[in-house]
């Protein structure tokens, strides 16, 4: 790899907390990506042989979606916790839950019904556990550093999802299931131990304690108010509900083909993920570009590489362009929490977080349960016409909507000091900043 290429990711390896914490957040990532696999496998192995679809949609579900309501229920305990602390318990958590698998399993008790309620345990401060690591990524470099740190963390999820299920379906033959998800709670007990041994004890105590935090749903109430966090919000849900369809919708084309085969399906995945790969190296070069349209020409330049394959390219052009979607999916995820990361308060920061990933975590479920009704109505390449479409149209209304002048901003008082807070520190300007300006990763400008 040329040394240029990560010119951008040089501040946050020179970070020593960071540079610390880099390889168990390698490990753990390589742990979710055996789970990709090892999740489903375990499920279809203990569910009863007539209701093994519906269990595997249990299980898929209690390893994602229990973390929503988490955010819910731990909003007042966990509100005004620091960074390091959130991501370490979620880790905890994690390893806990998920270790207890393998002794379930060796004490002859291992049901699918177990197996399903501790999946959903070990995903109950997931959303927690994400905004931690993107608020220690604020609490610990400049803004201008921030995209490249987010990339660099998404780098390493784009990764494993390459390397890791192929690798879990050699560990799968070699020792089953069970031990692939043992050695996927020994990469988050991994992470927990970094967490511990890496940030100092003043950063993993940094934050309000338990019961003088915020309410509950403070999150939700702090984006409401925000225009701009808000519209954010609304443009995620709505590109990754759109995307979704696709999960059921592409297996179900390439099954009605009669030249293609599972391989096919899996050239298509591997392609999404190279794709996404270079995606999350290049995001940290585009530190320099406004934030919101960046965001809306991902949408845009995502939808426009899914229409190939609704519009019925043969395989030849299909892949490459299912390849330039995992490149431009890439961005979007590192972008949208950088512009989170210069929108909230620090204080705030963990709470809009996590009750960002709360809300986005529903998405996609939410729109693969529309793909299945919607492609049995329309077919498989409709539907994904249909969505790449959508996307495609989301994108452009965007932007359209972007390109509207905003509301002039208030004068600020020439006469006096800025108005304090009861904390004496000075309010932050909560107006819409013009596009271009506020939203832009300047670099050399904190």
């Amino acid at each position: 790899m040329r040394p240029t290429m990560l010119l951008p990711y040089r501040p946050v390896f020179a970070q020593p907390v960071l540079r610390r914490l880099l390889p168990g957040l390698a490990v753990s990532a390589l742990g979710d990506g055996l789970a990709l696999v090892a999740v489903t496998w375990l499920a279809l192995h203990l569910a009863p042989v007539d209701q093994r679809g519906t269990w595997t949609a249990f299980a898929v579900a209690a390893y994602t979606l229990p973390g929503a309501a988490g955010t819910v229920l731990f909003g007042r305990l966990l509100g005004g916790r620091g960074g390091a602390q959130l991501a370490g318990w979620d880790a905890t958590v994690r390893a806990v839950a998920l270790g207890a698998i393998p002794v379930a399993h060796l004490a002859g008790v291992l049901d699918v019904g177990l197996y399903v309620a501790l999946l959903a345990v070990s995903s109950l401060l997931h959303p927690w556990g994400a905004a931690g690591q993107f608020t220690l990524v604020a609490e610990l470099l400049p803004q201008r550093h921030h995209l490249a740190a987010n990339a660099l963390l998404g780098l390493f999820g784009q990764a494993a999802t390459v390397v890791g299920p192929p690798l879990a379906g050699l560990l799968i033959v070699q020792v089953g299931p069970v031990w692939v998800l043992a050695v996927d709670a020994a990469s988050f007990a991994v992470l927990a131990v970094s967490y511990r041994l890496a940030v100092p004890a003043r950063e993993r105590r940094a934050g309000r304690a338990a019961g003088d935090g915020p309410s509950r749903t403070s999150g939700f109430r702090i984006i409401g108010r925000d225009r701009s966090l808000l519209g954010l919000l609304s443009l995620t849900v709505g590109f990754f509900f759109l995307f979704g369809p696709f999960y059921v919708a592409m297996p179900v084309l390439v099954s009605e083909d009669p030249h293609a085969s599972a391989a096919t399906l899996g050239a298509y995945y591997t392609a999404f993920g190279v794709g996404s790969l270079l995606g999350g190296l290049v995001t940290g070069h585009l530190r320099g570009w406004p934030l919101r349209p960046t965001l809306v020409g991902v949408v845009v330049a995502f939808g426009a590489a899914l229409l190939p394959l609704g519009l019925g390219a043969p395989f030849a052009l299909a892949l490459p362009a299912f390849a330039l979607a995992g490149l431009a999916w890439a961005p979007y995820r590192p972008t949208s929490t950088a512009l989170v990361q210069s929108r909230a308060d620090a204080g705030d920061l963990p709470r809009v977080l996590a009750a960002n990933g709360a809300v986005t975590v529903l998405a996609v479920p939410l729109g693969t349960m529309l793909g299945g009704p919607l492609t049995a109505a329309l077919g498989a390449r409709p539907t994904l016409l249909a969505c790449a479409t959508a996307i495609l149209a989301l994108g452009v209304v965007t932007a359209g909507f972007l390109a509207r002048p905003g509301p002039a901003r208030r004068s600020r008082r020439r006469a006096g000091p800025p108005a304090e807070d009861r904390r004496g520190h000075p309010h932050r300007n909560r107006e819409e900043p013009s596009t271009g300006e506020a939203d832009r990763v300047r670099p050399g400008v904190p």
